[in-house]
């Protein structure tokens, strides 16, 4: 009986737990929202205030309109993240079936030195991406960092992706091979489908470091044709003088489409985060 009583405050708690967390989270975004959208004076005067009549400015937006080519680097980070993410989850979710499907002498170790690139930052390699690029041409070009985004994607995605697939029965399985469907359709007609929640999870959780990410940009992608978004935004941003209405308004620009990809996966990254705490 108190247990029976005890799930449903558990659960009332965690979703006011995460709504409480969504709206500290989404504090700061409203914040660069407002004073996008302001006069110099006021970002400094009043910066948690409304624009008014007397503070209301669209300045910073015209002066990113008219300084660099701000669609050609939405255009480059809406590549360089859908890209990433379309390879980390595919190889990932292949990797993480071989793992959690099928025992061989080496699993545990195969899985642990997978798991490694969570603990090693892949930055620390940055000299030797850089000098690998350079000996394969492809310096200023978003295959790059394509190809580095999903290498460091890739830990963290077989590591949550093998875990909610060993929860998938076996039983289901062993009945659709006796029905004659190869494992290449079980992986992606039955398993993928019952894996969808933490999928979106390891989306949500590689998309916005991709998004926002200003070093390998920098070092790999510096020609204006592949410049990313956030990368772009640096030209606002001098050593002795800022211009603090562009780069708010730059920065508000670049947080709608994470803001799009958060909404359109959210019901599925609560289901990934909460699977099994409440039952």
């Amino acid at each position: 009986m108190n247990k029976a009583r005890s799930s449903p405050i558990s659960a009332f708690a965690m979703h006011g737990a995460l709504i409480l967390y969504t709206l500290i989270a989404l504090f700061p975004v409203f914040v660069i929202l407002i004073n996008s959208f302001k006069t110099r004076k006021a970002i400094f005067r009043e910066p948690l205030s409304m624009p008014n009549a007397d503070s209301f400015s669209l300045i910073g937006y015209e002066t990113v309109m008219k300084q660099g080519d701000f669609f050609l680097y939405f255009q480059n980070s809406m590549i360089v993240t859908v890209g990433s993410l379309f390879f980390i989850l595919l190889f990932g979710a292949m990797a993480a079936y071989a793992l959690s499907e099928y025992r061989f002498k080496g699993n545990t170790l195969m899985g642990l030195y997978l798991a490694l690139g969570i603990m090693i930052p892949i930055r620390i390699g940055t000299v030797a991406i850089l000098e690998m690029m350079v000996a394969t041409g492809l310096v200023n070009n978003l295959w790059s960092l394509i190809l580095v985004y999903t290498a460091q994607g890739l830990p963290l995605a077989i590591f949550i992706l093998s875990e909610f697939m060993r929860q998938v029965s076996d039983d289901l399985k062993n009945a659709a091979r006796v029905d004659g469907l190869s494992e290449y359709t079980i992986f992606g007609r039955i398993v993928l489908p019952l894996v969808r929640p933490a999928m979106a999870t390891v989306a949500v959780f590689n998309m916005i470091p991709i998004w926002n990410d200003l070093w390998f940009p920098l070092i790999l992608t510096p020609a204006e044709e592949t410049k990313t978004l956030t990368l772009g935004s640096q030209v606002f941003i001098g050593q002795f003088v800022t211009d603090w209405n562009a780069v708010l308004s730059a920065l508000s620009m670049a947080i709608l489409p994470v803001l799009i990809l958060y909404v359109i996966f959210s019901r599925q990254l609560i289901r990934g985060i909460t699977s099994g705490a409440v039952k």
